[in-house]
């Protein structure tokens, strides 16, 4: 097997994860890695956050429905720093409003105002937003680069993947393929990708 971590999508079944030695819960507690993990993204597991099966009898399937949010580039205008957002990518982690609310807040309009701010604290909103929808105009996609391959897993929530090349090419502009969410409700419109859809169905993991 090889050592570089790799994510693939079995058709109507798990994600199949090989490599990866990093997997943390929502508090940051290490959850249990094995070198071949078949993870739940159906939603129905009952073995969360590994596959039991359960895909069969819930029909789930790897693609269908319509994304939550239009594949567009919003580019939000500051003096020292501009910020993009893409709402197709957005999985309303909401980490920017816990960091930075009086940057980041929809009861803004618009709703992101950078000026707001110190080029940090942007700057932190970006490295913390675990989809990539929010990045700094004018730069790369965004990619932190981390101690290695590691996958978090979001409460009620998606997989938050980190170095680790996405098992498919990147569906939405300024997406980074090394920086992403993937759905483990089974209701994205987005899939393999999550795009909120669990936060509108109040989806629970346990």
């Amino acid at each position: 097997m090889s050592d570089k971590p790799t994510i693939e999508e079995r058709e109507n079944g798990p994600l199949v994860v090989k490599g990866v030695t990093r997997m943390r819960d929502s508090s940051g507690a290490e959850v249990e890695c094995k070198p071949v993990m078949a993870l739940c993204r159906c939603g129905a597991s009952k073995s969360k956050p590994y596959c039991d099966g359960s895909h069969k009898d819930a029909g789930f399937e790897s693609r269908g429905g319509t994304p939550a949010g239009r594949d567009r580039l919003i580019t939000y205008q500051g003096t020292d720093v501009s910020v993009t957002y893409n709402p197709m990518l957005c999985s309303h982690a909401a980490q920017c409003g816990k960091l930075a609310k009086h940057i980041f807040n929809p009861a803004m309009k618009p709703w992101v105002q950078p000026d707001n701010g110190t080029v940090e604290d942007v700057r932190d909103v970006i490295a913390a937003c675990p989809s990539g929808a929010l990045a700094l105009a004018d730069t790369d996609p965004p990619h932190l680069l981390s101690d290695g391959a590691e996958v978090t897993i979001e409460k009620n929530g998606p997989y938050w993947i980190l170095d680790v090349q996405s098992p498919v090419p990147p569906k939405g502009e300024n997406m980074s393929d090394r920086k992403y969410v993937l759905c483990r409700c089974g209701k994205s419109g987005n899939k393999p990708y999550c795009d909120g859809s669990h936060r509108d169905a109040k989806w629970q993991d346990d």
